[in-house]
């Protein structure tokens, strides 16, 4: 990779932690347009998991995996076991910052210092030009951001908008472990997205009432767990009282035991829907 490099191949990276869907699949074809060479990695990185059992449960589907990295045109597979990655001697991690606390980093201890620490492994060893991530899980893809800033990694990170089902739901590997009915239920998520938008289109711009009615929806759903819902600003993640420039509406629920996580834009005056 380092010969390719520097002799100005472009490399392109996308991180996954397996169980690949279609929504992967668009993350590579996205690498695949900009990039000589795309490295996709399957790794599940158990730094990042505060509860055992969700890790126990992760699906492992390394050969379908593969089928949709060669689908999608991926040149090399860096899939490397824990020892690999974590050999007895490593003694080394990186704590997130700021942008952690609250959200996803108040619910899952640990979980973003694990999560930075394994991306910064992976860029280590790829040294791509450019890394893909979807925005599903946009307090992470600020993280990483804000990594590769501080860091000076010569890295461009490209984000990708959420990919959904026709109906709505938003693509996750966590979404195959749902019953056909929690599958059902789980479209409250993007519901509760399309109703703090309606709050916005209709002029009301006061973060309290956007989340209100998401919130609403979430908590008027049976089989749904509501673990949050907020409107942060969009580069910062900084509380929001009213939503006068570009936002977030972010939310988390559980759904058959399975925590899912949502978010879409808030624009004054521009129309969204998931």
């Amino acid at each position: 990779m380092l010969r390719l490099r520097n002799t100005g191949g472009t490399i392109g990276f996308v991180p996954t932690m397996g169980a690949l869907h279609s929504g992967h699949a668009a993350l590579l074809e996205e690498a695949r347009r900009r990039a000589d060479v795309v490295v996709c990695s399957i790794f599940v990185n158990p730094k990042q998991f505060n509860n055992a059992a969700d890790l126990a449960a992760y699906p492992l589907t390394l050969e379908a995996d593969l089928e949709v990295c060669r689908r999608a045109g991926v040149d090399y597979v860096f899939a490397p076991n824990g020892a690999e990655m974590y050999p007895g001697s490593f003694d080394t991690g990186l704590v997130a910052g700021r942008l952690a606390q609250g959200l996803e980093g108040a619910s899952r201890p640990g979980h973003f210092d694990g999560m930075l620490t394994v991306v910064m492994l992976l860029l280590s060893v790829v040294q791509p030009h450019f890394a893909v991530f979807g925005e599903k899980d946009y307090q992470q893809l600020l993280l990483v951001r804000r990594m590769v800033q501080d860091l000076r990694l010569p890295i461009e990170i490209v984000a990708m908008p959420v990919l959904r089902e026709v109906d709505g739901l938003a693509l996750s590997s966590r979404n195959a472990r749902l019953s056909a009915k929690g599958r059902q239920t789980a479209l409250a998520l993007s519901r509760a997205l399309v109703a703090g938008q309606d709050v916005l289109q209709l002029g009301n711009t006061r973060a309290d009432d956007i989340v209100a009615a998401a919130s609403a929806v979430l908590e008027g759903t049976p089989g749904v767990r509501p673990s949050y819902v907020a409107v942060r600003d969009a580069l910062t993640l900084g509380e929001v009282d009213d939503v006068t420039k570009a936002a977030r509406l972010l939310l988390a629920a559980e759904v058959d035991g399975i925590r899912l996580l949502d978010n879409g834009p808030l624009f004054p005056g521009v129309s969204w829907r998931p």
